[in-house]
């Protein structure tokens, strides 16, 4: 395995995150809901905001020399009687650097920064049915499916089920 390093993105990291994120948007566009076209009208100032400290979420980031090449969003609901949830979306790893152990060491960041916060008790996440190696990456990762959202996500002619995943913590 190629020697990785996780870490949470800050805004400084905001270009690497454009190219990064858009790099993602475009190798497999049926696994999220926002297209590479939507994203790349997000002003540089947005994405800077997506990163702050004070951001919603938090965005890992994996590198591997310096190059961020995998991402991963944890997003903490708010309201009180589902703030024992944390939200993971936003998963990819580049083309590239696939096969190379990134993604496991982001979601295995990931869920240990989320069992660190107070109160949390589950994550979750919604993987679709065409991504088949992220699902069992997750499933490698401690998460089970618990349900099939048939009929999802439309795009471009297709129908996709969404699997939805759990991790107690």
């Amino acid at each position: 395995m190629t020697a990785v390093t996780v870490r949470r993105l800050t805004p400084q990291d905001a270009p690497a995150y454009r190219v990064a994120r858009r790099a993602a948007l475009q190798a497999d566009p049926a696994a999220f809901l926002t297209n590479a076209h939507e994203f790349a009208a997000l002003t540089d100032d947005a994405l800077a905001a997506r990163l702050a400290p004070d951001a919603a979420g938090v965005t890992l980031g994996a590198f591997v020399d310096g190059e961020l090449l995998g991402l991963l969003t944890l997003v903490r609901d708010t309201a009180p009687p589902l703030a024992h949830r944390v939200n993971v979306y936003g998963v990819s790893v580049t083309p590239q650097a696939r096969g190379q152990g990134l993604g496991e060491a982001l979601v295995r960041a990931g869920v240990d920064l989320a069992r660190s916060w107070a109160g949390v008790t589950s994550l979750h996440l919604a993987v679709m049915d065409s991504q088949e190696a992220a699902r069992r990456l997750y499933e490698r990762c401690g998460f089970r499916v618990w349900g099939i959202q048939p009929d999802a996500v439309r795009r471009d002619g297709r129908v996709h089920a969404e699997h939805w995943m759990v991790l107690a913590c």
